[in-house]
């Protein structure tokens, strides 16, 4: 390995020493939540990768209603890949304002792992089936999936591939 590469820093080494304000800002486009992105910054440095996604999680566990509401306020609608059919285009158009008119906020759900050829399929399978849940039940639902959101948009920051995965879900998914 070239010395100048070798002389970096680590993703992980960068992210328990790079100034606070300039952290929570990478932060928050991993999960637009200022709780949960001070936290994270105040309880450095992480020995691993692993126990800064074990921090992210509890930290995301513990999010209120009103953080909750922040996150999902900076989430949007992203469109289908271009290849999509119109027929799954207008589907999940109609689904996702269904399911905003009902919750008021995005439909959110993480679809990392998931093939892009399924990605359509999926979304629309989801916000159909959620929109049969009550508030109370839906919001669980979505704070779950704001965690796992958070979780893989922050690896792929400590892999240095960027803090925003593909979307491809009713609220900025990561794939």
């Amino acid at each position: 390995m070239p010395a100048q590469l070798r002389d970096l820093p680590s993703p992980l080494a960068h992210f328990n020493t790079a100034p606070a304000d300039e952290l929570r800002q990478s932060l928050l486009s991993c999960l637009h939540s200022l709780r949960w992105a001070h936290r994270l910054t105040a309880h450095r440095p992480y020995p691993d990768p692993d126990a800064l996604l074990a921090a992210s999680d509890e930290a995301a566990y513990d999010l209120t209603a009103g953080d909750l509401a922040e996150a999902l306020a900076a989430e949007s609608l992203p469109g289908l890949p271009e290849d999509a059919y119109a027929a799954a285009r207008t589907a999940l158009s109609a689904a996702h304002a269904a399911y905003e008119a009902r919750f008021g906020h995005v439909f959110v759900i993480c679809v990392h792992g998931v093939p892009p050829d399924e990605v359509p399929d999926r979304l629309l399978a989801a916000v159909r089936s959620r929109l049969a849940n009550d508030p109370e039940e839906e919001r669980a639902i979505v704070a779950e999936e704001l965690r796992r959101l958070a979780r893989a948009r922050l690896a792929g920051l400590l892999r240095g591939a960027g803090n925003r995965t593909t979307s491809a879900n009713g609220a900025g998914s990561a794939q």
